[in-house]
């Protein structure tokens, strides 16, 4: 799936998203710092009806949001981390295993603990601000 959008359409971005991928259970977020991960997941969270605020975890690794679309949602930042152990030592394990809905940023820093189904979303930059987003069940 690839799709171009504007900074004015994420939110419809993220609800053809999550139309799309809404079986997976771990979606992973590849991306250039400040290709709009953090954005997109901010909206996705809105689609799905959160009752939580929606923040970046960068420092705190896993957020873990109620949603009335998706149950418990756990969003995660694996910028900060250096080790796939690290991660297991985190919990990020028992998230990616719990059959809750996952959300990964930066999945490059543990790879080896994405589950064989994951949802891979590919952020880039493109002309006049615009994003391109690729989706796929199997790394690009």
């Amino acid at each position: 799936m690839k799709m171009e959008f504007s900074l004015l359409e994420v939110s419809k971005a993220a609800a053809t998203l999550w139309h799309y991928g809404k079986n997976a259970k771990v979606w992973a977020f590849h991306g250039e710092m400040g290709a709009g991960k953090t954005t997109f997941i901010h909206m996705l969270c809105s689609q799905l009806q959160t009752t939580d605020v929606v923040s970046s975890p960068t420092f705190a690794i896993i957020n873990e949001y109620q949603t009335q679309a998706a149950g418990t949602v756990f969003h995660m930042d694996w910028y900060r981390l250096s080790s796939e152990e690290e991660a297991i030592q985190a919990g990020v394990e028992d998230c990616l295993i719990s059959g809750h809905l996952c959300l990964v940023e930066w999945p490059e820093k543990a790879p080896g603990l994405l589950l064989d189904n994951t949802l891979h979303i590919y952020l880039s930059t493109a002309q006049n601000q615009n994003r391109l987003l690729e989706a796929s069940f199997k790394p690009l």
